[in-house]
């Protein structure tokens, strides 16, 4: 089985992934790490170097490499992997996944990427905690919530 962890940037995924993946003897997987390995270059290079699209094709790309190649592990994915390609029907239509969305606040979300940023490409350019809680708000909050089998608050 597949668990997949879905939910937005700093909601806990890779976290809340380490800690199940060793209760449950599997392998986890953080997709982000596994792109970086993959393509020798950090996700801020990627998207600087060669732009967001061409890191959604190769998000898109290795989501459906681990799940057609890979058992026993929880795969966290990105903040933005759900809201784009056909990466939800992948993850949907796979008899071998389950879908997990790790909710946190808006507030508790935006602390956390206020101390990240740099590390975050998709933030890393507002400049005020104002800017980060309305991306939040306007990007796929509800996309992660509808898409998915079991919510944890």
């Amino acid at each position: 089985m597949i668990i997949v962890l879905i939910g937005y940037m700093a909601s806990g995924k890779s976290t809340i992934g380490r800690i199940l993946s060793s209760k449950l003897n599997y392998r986890f997987i953080d997709l982000d790490d596994f792109i970086e390995s993959k393509e020798n270059l950090s996700i801020s290079d990627i998207f600087k170097i060669k732009g967001e699209i061409h890191f959604r094709k190769l998000e898109s790309d290795y989501l459906n490499q681990l799940i057609t190649e890979y058992d026993d592990i929880v795969l966290s994915l990105g903040g933005g992997t759900p809201c784009y390609g056909n990466n939800i029907p992948t993850i949907l239509s796979s008899k071998n996944t389950t879908s997990i969305y790790l909710k946190a606040s808006i507030p508790t979300i935006t602390n956390r990427l206020i101390t990240e940023k740099a590390k975050r490409p998709l933030v890393a350019h507002l400049n005020s905690e104002k800017d980060i809680q309305s991306l939040l708000v306007n990007i796929c909050l509800n996309v992660h919530r509808i898409t998915t089998k079991l919510i944890i608050p």
